[in-house]
């Protein structure tokens, strides 16, 4: 295909309809820019269902099964990262993130270290969910007191006035998720292939329905925290975190990388360059369904909710995927080889 078709027949309807979704009025996924993306996103991915349209009868079903991977995916990302959004929220206002004497210095040589003082000044006014109070014109209303990190610390374990407290810097949270990959990686490959010796290691689908399962759990762990924490009236511990991190990894690590084996297994060997877009078209509009979902979270007045929100997703897409394994699983056999 000439690179003249592609623009006409994929780029400028892409650039179209995603003006045409900046433009409308009001919003419908939260703001001009992520209507804009969306809507953007769709002729691209109408050219995605051409191609199942318009493929022969060798290649439509493995083209199916793609898409259909591709489909349930956004789900997963949707999910994943908002390790960027609310999870970031929690570990600002909802974690204690006071660093340990014995590893203070060498945090403070990498930069890991937040330093606030327990002093009075003028702070963003929040309510007991730290959401932002703002007046008529949209602006933050401002009022006199301590740093909001200490807003559910309990008054006797406070510091003294004038204090300087050393805490984890949020931003930190960020290289949780990279760390359980180099630990877990290992793990997860050595159990598929001690269950591969045994003629037991199930099948690319049915890991990925694992990894959905498992992503689903990586959300209950958050909701035991809410609950552990009295819905953030107090700070809960990083422990939370860092495992519910270490949970939705897991299930990363069965879906992702099984995920785009299936396009290199499944692919038409002169789409398979086309497909693999196909894939990050999917990851993308995740990561921007992942902003919708946290823009979600001032809403809940119990937070537990919106995880139990993730969790129902998450259980929901395994269900789906569960129906399609049969059909799936047919597919990798007839054309995985």
């Amino acid at each position: 295909m000439s690179l003249s078709k592609i623009f006409g027949i994929v780029l400028l309807p892409a650039v179209v309809v995603g003006y045409l979704g900046w433009i409308i009025p009001d919003n419908i996924f939260g703001s001009d820019s992520t209507d804009a993306f969306i809507f953007g996103a769709l002729p691209v991915a109408g050219f995605y269902v051409s191609l199942l349209v318009r493929s022969n009868q060798e290649d439509r079903r493995p083209i199916a099964g793609l898409l259909a991977v591709f489909g349930v995916a956004i789900i997963f990302w949707a999910i994943f990262k908002q390790n960027g959004t609310a999870l970031t929220t929690w570990a600002e206002s909802y974690t204690t993130r006071e660093i340990p004497a014995a590893i203070l210095t060498p945090a403070k040589t990498l930069g890991m270290v937040q330093e606030i003082r327990y002093v009075k000044d003028s702070v963003p006014l929040t309510d007991e969910q730290f959401r932002v109070a703002r007046d008529a014109n949209d602006k933050v209303i401002k009022t006199w007191d301590y740093p909001l990190y200490f807003k559910n610390i309990p008054e006797e374990k406070r510091p003294a006035e004038g204090d300087e407290v050393k805490l984890i810097s949020t931003e930190l949270f960020q290289s949780v998720n990279p760390f359980w990959v180099i630990i877990l990686t290992p793990l997860v490959v050595a159990f598929f292939a001690f269950l591969k010796s045994r003629n037991k290691e199930p099948s690319t689908p049915w890991k990925i329905f694992y990894g959905f399962f498992i992503t689903a759990l990586s959300t209950i762990v958050m909701v035991v925290a809410t609950y552990s924490c009295y819905n953030g009236l107090e700070k809960s511990s990083m422990i939370w975190l860092i495992a519910s991190y270490g949970v939705i990894t897991v299930g990363e690590l069965c879906l992702s990388p099984m995920a785009l084996s299936l396009v290199s297994k499944l692919s038409p060997p002169r789409l398979t360059a086309l497909m693999m877009g196909g894939w990050f078209l999917s990851t993308s509009i995740g990561n921007k369904m992942s902003g919708v979902l946290a823009s979600m979270w001032d809403g809940y007045e119990h937070k537990a909710n919106f995880f139990w929100v993730n969790f129902s997703l998450a259980l929901l897409t395994a269900f789906v995927i569960l129906m399609m394994l049969k059909w799936l699983n047919k597919i990798v056999k007839e054309h995985g080889a």
